[in-house]
């Protein structure tokens, strides 16, 4: 076994190990998910239980193959307990050296032993950084570590605080174990309060000094340039020392400007230097004023949040600070400024990242529906807020969630904070916020009309399967912005937590429906919703105009950061030309440029001035891309330039004969690339028949969810070819037209009427879907949407080869079936032939079938309604609710249609055969 030496152990102290009096640390463990060490391992029950083998540490022991499965909710769990051998080498000088065995993360009830001996009390709590002083039990040489894990607490309240929630509930060894080497005479640990106006407060704590020495600390920047000399305490025969220190203007940290500093803290007696570590912090203010809003340094901020569980398919809650970058890069690239930590506290690194790259926090003690006792709870608020007190994401506390206070746990947080951030209550009214979980639209309004208290939802829009999330927030969040007191909110939630079952040859299981409820799926995969968030959450807020020839190159803008100006930020324009839709579709930009970027303040509105070049009309599609003064990407917006009906413009001339064929029940028109049939009695297409052979489009076209009896069935010529139409009547009407010009796309036309509220409107055809091998269009693309959720999507080519996706079941994305918006071509690719559809009017939405209902869904609030038909162009479509709502909760956007029956609905559709 190689010993491991920390350099720089971020979340800890950074240190240079070159030096004698800077703290050393030693990995008994690998480090994450990726770099593990074997240990002896021996589990009581479940899978490989019974004998003595080796796991890698740090693990999840059911990741590993061992135990058994448990999601909190489960009535019965399993109890199984681990058994933990490791032999490690301690040098002699350790003797002469303070020797602390660290875990970051044990579930649940950890006993350690050394050399046979306890180390000290058995520590419960599974999500918690926990040490012991174990000197006095070293020998020269080799040492037995051994640990006593208990998946179960012997604690009930630590059950039900930890193993009872609506999460994964494993066991194990899984964050890593550590040995940290000190002089006799050392600092323990270090509280920081830096204000946003410059006052610097550092509260060191220390073991072993007295009246012979001094505690001095140095305010740097993070490459070591000193803001000041060193501020000095002379011994004072105390273990806490209190330093102050004021700067002038010092760059204050913020989720939009993560400014940070290091502090630089030495024991000294004379010029010797006897221990020294260094720690970063950011300049800061958190301020909560009742009946206003919460500020930070002194500005109103509206938190745009989502909720995060710390999970990895195949590790469980054994991560990486790769996963931590990857997700704040995930977080950030929503537009989101804030990350609630549910429902327990983070790895060390995640939170430095969130300092970062600048992401606010919720950091929370465990409590899902139920509390600590207070014998077990003082302890790990204790071990929470030490461990994580000086990151300046950090931004309140979070006590428990949903009703798991120990109210008596509320002050002690501030006994550890010098900062004393806020303590919350997620759920309930506390500390002049209300956190209330899942509103509907209605609270929202009147909680902006009548309510005092500050509006901060610690959950909402919950997300399940493709429901939720981006779907209603348009509306929830301008609501929410029109609240006096509101703060804004956290979603619910990021990722589904779907664990690789071992023990069911690598099924994800997400239990149900009772974790599929994330944005992104358990290998971080991009549903829907997450580029409707970035849309709707972008500080840079663009509003789209209709863009007519007469337009004047000005776009509406808002700004809608907290703090940064849009003079900091970076535009462009670009004009493209589409080739036709296909697997191999072409793009061409035809010009592009910068836009000047206009000085909007925060919270202010105006415009973007783009200098188009002539004939800009000829494009097919304008865009407009906005980043941040960081080079992050915040948004693209398009707007299509073109008709759709130009599209005629592209059919070759008419040329040759129309040939018709009647037969008892069916008519046959050949318009030279095919024959179309045609039942008389029903006045519906039954096949298209070509040179290739059957094309199986059929049943339609038919008025979507509105039975109607066919009431009239012509054919002949006109002066625009031959013609089929039919009529139908019942509630209202639908008239449809097919005109046939000999090699030419054929063209149907129709209209319809009815009075009624209903999910969809439109017509739709029959065609086999396992036939179909993918699909290509020019519309909005790639996600499908919903009536609420239209956002996120840009105007181009796209392609997309057949899945039969279940959103939050299986996770190939973009989904194949469902509504897609604005659509001017299609073509599906089949086992048959190619069929291709060119759509007249603009804002026609797609149906490309019908999507399967999850397996877990316990209701319909996110399986919503579909036609009958396979393929769909529809006038309207249905919205989505969420987990615990149905859609006609969520707001305007989330009602059903209201079809009132006067102005008949038209619309032209071209079908060719390629």
């Amino acid at each position: 076994m190689s010993v491991r030496i920390l350099l720089l152990f971020t979340g800890i102290f950074c240190m240079h190990i070159a030096v004698a009096q800077e703290t050393q640390y030693k990995y008994l463990s690998g480090t994450d998910k990726d770099h593990t060490e074997d240990w002896q391992f021996y589990c009581s029950g479940g899978q490989r239980h019974g004998q003595w083998t080796t796991i890698a540490v740090p693990s999840n022991w059911e990741q590993q193959g061992f135990g058994s499965y448990n999601y909190g909710h489960d009535k019965v769990k399993s109890d199984e307990y681990g058994l933990y051998r490791y032999k490690f080498t301690a040098p002699e000088n350790w003797r002469e050296k303070q020797v602390n065995i660290v875990f970051e993360g044990v579930m649940t009830d950890a006993e350690v032993k050394i050399n046979g001996k306890l180390a000290g009390p058995v520590h419960q709590g599974g999500f918690y950084r926990f040490r012991y002083d174990i000197g006095k039990l070293l020998h020269n040489g080799s040492n037995l570590l051994e640990v006593k894990v208990n998946k179960m607490s012997a604690n009930a309240s630590v059950n039900n605080a930890e193993r009872n929630g609506d999460f994964w509930v494993l066991g194990g060894i899984y964050r890593p174990v550590f040995l940290e080497i000190k002089p006799i005479i050392h600092i323990d640990r270090v509280a920081i309060d830096a204000t946003a106006k410059g006052q610097f407060t550092l509260h060191a704590y220390t073991t072993g000094l007295s009246g012979d020495y001094a505690i001095s600390a140095q305010v740097q920047t993070l490459n070591g340039k000193a803001l000041k000399e060193a501020v000095i305490s002379e011994g004072n025969n105390s273990n806490v020392y209190t330093l102050h220190q004021s700067f002038d203007h010092p760059a204050t940290w913020s989720a939009e400007t993560p400014n940070r500093y290091q502090v630089v803290i030495a024991i000294k007696k004379g010029n010797q230097t006897i221990h020294r570590i260094t720690q970063s912090f950011g300049f800061r203010s958190i301020e909560i004023r009742p009946r206003d809003g919460i500020y930070v340094n002194d500005v109103k901020v509206i938190f745009k949040g989502v909720n995060r569980h710390s999970a990895w398919p195949e590790t469980g809650r054994t991560l990486s600070k790769a996963i931590s970058i990857l997700d704040v890069n995930l977080i950030k690239d929503m537009n989101m400024n804030a990350v609630r930590m549910s429902h327990y506290p983070p790895d060390v690194h995640f939170l430095e990242v969130c300092d970062s790259l600048g992401l606010f926090v919720l950091d929370e003690l465990t409590g899902w529906q139920a509390a600590y006792d207070s014998t077990v709870g003082h302890k790990l608020v204790k071990e929470l807020v030490e461990r994580d007190v000086n990151h300046p994401a950090i931004i309140a506390w979070d006590n428990g969630n949903e009703g798991g206070f120990n109210r008596s746990l509320d002050d002690d947080y501030a006994k550890y904070d010098p900062q004393q951030r806020p303590v919350l209550h997620p759920w309930e009214r506390y500390n002049d916020v209300d956190t209330k979980h899942y509103p509907n639209f209605n609270y929202l309004v009147n909680a902006s009309l009548y309510d005092q208290d500050i509006y901060l939802p610690t959950e909402f829009m919950h997300g399940l399967y493709d429901g939720g999330m981006g779907a209603g927030l348009a509306d929830f969040w301008e609501r929410m912005l029109l609240h006096p007191h509101g703060a804004g909110g956290f979603l619910w939630a990021f990722a589904d937590e779907g664990l690789v079952r071992t023990d069911r040859n690598g099924w994800i299981d997400t239990d149900g429906n009772h974790a599929p409820d994330g944005m992104l799926g358990p290998h971080r995969e991009k549903e829907g919703s997450f580029y409707a968030i970035r849309e709707i959450w972008s500080p840079v807020h663009i509003i789209m105009p209709g863009i007519a020839a007469n337009f004047n190159g000005l776009i509406p803008v808002e700004n809608r950061y907290d703090y940064t100006s849009l003079a900091q930020c970076r535009f462009r324009w670009q004009l493209l030309q589409f080739s036709s839709p296909g697997k191999k579709e072409k793009t061409d930009t035809l010009a592009a440029d910068v836009i000047n970027a206009p000085d909007l303040a925060p919270h202010t509105k105006g415009f973007l001035s783009l200098q188009l070049p002539e004939g800009w009309q000829n494009a097919d599609v304008l865009l407009i891309t906005a980043w941040d003064n960081h080079g992050r990407e915040i948004i693209t917006r398009s707007w299509p330039l073109q008709s759709p009906g130009n599209v005629v413009r592209q059919f070759p001339e008419a040329s040759g004969k129309v040939n018709v064929v009647t037969g008892n029940d069916t008519l046959a028109v050949d318009n030279g690339k095919g024959i179309y049939y045609f039942s008389r009695s029903s006045g519906l297409l039954l096949q298209i028949l070509t040179p290739k052979g059957k094309v199986s489009l059929s049943g339609g076209p038919v008025l979507a969810g509105v039975p109607q009896q066919l009431k009239e069935f012509k054919s002949g010529a006109d002066s625009s070819g031959f013609f089929v139409s039919a009529r139908y009547e019942g509630n209202g009407f639908l008239q449809v037209k097919w005109t046939f010009q000999s090699g030419v796309p054929v063209k149907l036309d129709y209209s319809y009427s009815f009075k009624g509220e209903v999910a969809f409107s439109g017509i739709t055809f029959h065609y086999p879907e396992d036939k179909v091998t993918g699909l290509s269009w020019r519309g909005e693309g790639p996600y499908r949407v919903w009536k609420n959720r239209l956002h996120g999507n840009l105007f181009g080519n796209w392609y997309k080869t057949y899945n039969n996706t279940v959103t939050g079941e299986s996770w190939v994305y973009p989904e194949f079936k469902g509504y897609h918006a604005n659509v001017h071509k299609a073509t599906f690719h089949t086992i048959e032939q190619p069929i291709s559809f060119y759509i007249g009017n603009a804002g026609t939405f797609l149906q490309v079938f019908k999507p399967e209902a999850p397996k877990g869904a316990a209701n319909n609030n996110t399986n919503p309604a579909f036609p009958e038909g396979d393929i769909g162009f529809l006038s309207a479509i249905a919205p989505i609710g969420t987990k615990f709502q149905d859609a006609a909760q969520m707001g305007p956007e989330s009602q059903s249609n209201l079809m009132l029956n006067y102005s008949p609905v038209k619309g032209t559709v071209w079908i060719d055969i390629p």
